[in-house]
């Protein structure tokens, strides 16, 4: 036997701008990012939701590319929503528009859109020609806040989330804050909850600020909620960069707090349940659970419960209430769905205090009833 192991270094420039009125003629970010790398094609996909509440979006966009000196491949409206991750055929909509466009490695696709439209997107993107340098222009809270500054792109299946994706480096993301503010009130506030999610796991004191200005957040008052995405943005990227594990080889998910059930919840609402209040949800059962369990204080955990409560975010949800014939509730497969999603053994972060998680290995189901009947009751 002759064996002969070859290392492969690999290095990526995970580029994430925050600004405003991206598409503007006198805005520099985008042709600023697009020189860096050198090529010249650009194809432009934009979520129709988006393409309705800015009626002029798509002849900015003609007209930047047009000015900047760069080739259009067209800017093409596309549906989106949660509904465009039950199947491939927004993907295959966005390879078929990459190659009628000859969009190449060296080309860009630019992606304007929620979390699932980006999400979708960002797999066409993945894995046509293996890879095409992708610029997302995350619209929604949650999208600025988490999901659009990753690196995972994936669409559901098998009545599992994300199940089929890939692990791909955005070639830039570009927060916008002006889409904030057009979403509605309850979108707006619900995709706080990613970054009440990352001050939990990576810092106390963005947890306290959170905390401070919940009132404030609730309202949304612009100014506290664009720090507050552009805070949570920042911890969601340097986690995956400087966390050690970018593509998720081991056996822990930090940023995934909350989400064993959540994942769960929405497939049985059959996504009638959006990922934003089915994470408020998951959330408040591993803090309840932390607590129950004794690694968690009950005044930190009643907190926690405090400023969701204070977001209006959900603490429940009907879909828990639906069992197997054996009379176990279904969420609960949710605990091997996410073992075998990642692979290895259970691994579930759960809050030792803010800002400090740990690592447990197994779940007491009737710690787990005991907080699902307390979170209805709370309900």
């Amino acid at each position: 036997m002759s064996r002969h192991d070859f290392s492969i270094p690999l290095t990526f420039k995970h580029r994430i701008v925050f600004t405003r009125d991206a598409f503007a003629a006198e805005n520099p970010v985008l042709p600023e990012l697009l020189a860096e790398g050198g090529g010249r094609r650009v194809l432009a996909v934009i979520e129709e939701n988006v393409a309705k509440a800015w009626p002029k979006l798509t002849g900015k966009i003609a007209n930047l590319l047009e000015t900047s000196g760069l080739t259009s491949r067209g800017v093409h409206v596309l549906p989106g929503g949660e509904a465009v991750k039950t199947d491939d055929s927004l993907v295959r909509e966005v390879w078929r528009l990459i190659d009628e466009g000859h969009i190449d490695r060296h080309s860009y696709l630019l992606a304007i859109g929620g979390g699932a439209f980006l999400d979708a997107v960002g797999y066409g993107a993945a894995t046509a020609h293996r890879g095409v340098r992708l610029v997302r222009f995350p619209t929604t809270t949650l999208a600025q806040d988490d999901s659009g500054v990753g690196v995972k792109c994936a669409i559901n299946h098998f009545g599992k989330k994300n199940w089929v994706g890939a692990f791909s480096v955005p070639f830039a993301v570009v927060n916008d804050f002006d889409f904030l503010h057009t979403q509605d009130e309850e979108t707006r506030r619900a995709g706080l909850i990613e970054a009440v999610k990352v001050a939990l796991v990576k810092d106390a004191g963005f947890f306290e600020w959170i905390e401070a200005h919940a009132g404030r957040l609730a309202a949304l008052e612009p100014e506290v909620l664009e720090t507050c995405v552009e805070r949570s943005a920042l911890h969601h990227a340097r986690h995956i960069a400087e966390g050690g594990d970018p593509f998720e080889a081991g056996s822990s998910r930090p940023l995934d707090f909350g989400h064993w059930a959540a994942h769960k919840l929405e497939a049985l609402s059959g996504y009638a349940l959006g990922h934003a209040h089915a994470v408020s949800i998951g959330l408040a059962l591993d803090t309840l659970y932390a607590a129950k369990a004794g690694y968690l204080s009950d005044g930190d955990a009643a907190r926690v419960l405090a400023v969701l409560e204070t977001l209006k975010l959900p603490l429940y949800h009907e879909a828990f209430d639906l069992r197997g014939p054996d009379g176990r509730r279904l969420v609960f497969e949710g605990l091997e769905e996410f073992r075998e999603h990642l692979g290895g053994r259970l691994t579930v972060l759960l809050l030792a205090a803010p800002g400090k998680g740990i690592d447990v290995h197994q779940m007491n189901e009737s710690v787990l009833e005991s907080c699902i009947e307390d979170l209805r009751a709370k309900a």
